[in-house]
């Protein structure tokens, strides 16, 4: 086999260890929503797919580690509010709505609604996983936001303040309602219907404490 052969294989073992790698994944986070992070090990993992251990350890050395890419993989198929679009130039209350409309229909279906309930069961047990978890999403989310906020203050739109509690402000009126019940599967939230009320509210509420008229 000459040298220039040789990548002509590179493109399916890749495609290989990225098939084999997205099922570890995809086995883990179902036995950790199952199980949790302390009833789920390695074994049964690896099991789940139909592997070995040692092959799962090639790809991932530590259930903290396979913890981690859940949670990445979940972001990025579902995290939109961490990309949703904050147009500098758009009005404060029109760039909100959206924001807060995106966040919260993300945050109030499976599987970010389940991977938050998981941190919250683990964090006392295991309080990497929901530093994990914040670093990987809300973090990431709400310091874009922040750096919005933070140009419109210096524009003279939104009064002066600590940008990143001004965001955290908001996104507690967000979350003060239907997602309240929906992280407890409660009844009430079945029925999702008044979602875009609750973020018109949020936004109003916000716009009153830190909007500056002109």
């Amino acid at each position: 086999m000459s040298i220039e052969m040789i990548p002509d294989s590179t493109p399916a073992i890749d495609d290989a260890a990225g098939a084999r790698r997205k099922a570890f994944v995809d086995a883990a986070r179902e036995l950790f929503f199952a199980n949790g992070y302390a009833g789920t090990t390695m074994s049964s993992i690896a099991s789940k797919v139909g592997g070995s251990k040692t092959t799962l350890w090639t790809y991932f050395p530590s259930k903290e580690d396979l913890f981690a890419a859940v949670v990445d993989d979940i972001v990025e198929r579902h995290g939109h509010a961490l990309t949703v679009d904050l147009p500098i130039d758009a009005p404060v209350p029109d760039v909100l709505r959206n924001f807060g409309m995106t966040l919260m229909t993300k945050l109030t279906a499976s599987p970010l609604l389940s991977l938050y309930r998981l941190v919250v069961g683990e964090a006392e047990r295991f309080p990497h996983l929901a530093e994990t978890f914040y670093d990987r999403g809300p973090r990431r989310g709400k310091a874009r936001a922040a750096a919005w906020v933070a140009e419109k203050m210096v524009r003279g739109e939104i009064r002066q303040g600590d940008p990143m509690r001004a965001v955290q402000q908001f996104a507690g009126l967000c979350q003060s309602g239907l997602y309240q019940f929906a992280v407890l599967s409660l009844p009430e939230s079945r029925d999702l219907s008044h979602l875009s009320e609750e973020v018109d509210a949020a936004v109003d509420t916000f716009c009153r404490a830190w909007q500056i008229e002109k």
